[in-house]
């Protein structure tokens, strides 16, 4: 059943259209300026922390998350009002792009224990020894930006299943119907499976997904708290 398009929803695929549509044209520098990098990298500018959210690889990469934006974000708006809502979205996104960056500081540092300055040299560069995985892994850590409004839509995607956790939604492959708690922890199951393996030719962000996912639990519970707190003050 469609729903009527909430304002900051419609203002969020706005901004992320707009964006897209920069990238189409100007490729290279909305890549450099919008793009999350390492934060060791060269390339890094603190905004890019926001922006990369905003940024997105492809048009099946922008249309799924703007239809997930829509799909969720609407029901979650309607639910908070605009404001907190957008506070969920916003701290969501910024939440992926954090523990992204602290899984691949993890991960670059295991590598670098046994490159070579020559591999580290190259890996900035983007480029890599093609016969070792080591080097091609530590190339596309380094070098492969942080894209899309995934971490920020699993945020919401958590937040439906949490609080509408028994609305059945329609699978597209394969279609069937499945509760929205149960949809949650499956798809956070593959992620974390996904990003525990770190397949190579993977350039999928799981663990960016994840860290949004998470951000929303907190929040979420940390408002639950708060709204106790206010009750238990206004019965004494």
């Amino acid at each position: 059943m469609m729903q009527p398009l909430t304002k900051v929803v419609k203002n969020i695929i706005i901004i992320n259209v707009l964006f897209f549509l920069g990238t189409m044209i100007y490729k290279d520098v909305f890549y450099d300026l919008f793009a999350g990098r390492w934060f060791q990298s060269e390339q890094f500018r603190p905004w890019q922390i926001v922006t990369h959210m905003f940024m997105h690889g492809g048009l099946s990469h922008i249309a799924f998350n703007m239809f997930a934006v829509y799909m969720f974000g609407s029901t979650l708006e309607n639910y908070w009002g605009s404001k907190k809502f957008l506070i969920y979205y916003m701290l969501s996104g910024v939440g992926a792009f954090f523990l992204y960056q602290g899984v691949s500081y993890i991960q670059i540092h295991s590598l670098l224990e046994a490159a070579t300055p020559e591999m580290i040299e190259i890996a900035k560069s983007g480029r890599y020894n093609p016969d070792s995985e080591d080097s091609i892994r530590l190339a596309r850590m380094f070098y492969t930006p942080l894209v899309g409004a995934s971490g920020a839509v699993f945020g919401l995607l958590l937040g439906f299943g949490y609080l509408f956790p028994e609305t059945k939604l329609m699978l597209l492959f394969p279609p069937i119907p499945i509760k929205a708690k149960h949809f949650v922890m499956i798809y956070g199951a593959i992620e974390l499976y996904m990003g525990i393996q770190n397949n190579i030719g993977d350039n999928v962000a799981h663990f960016a997904h994840l860290g949004g996912a998470l951000v929303g639990f907190v929040i979420i519970k940390y408002w639950e708290r708060e709204n106790d707190q206010n009750n238990l003050n206004h019965f004494r």
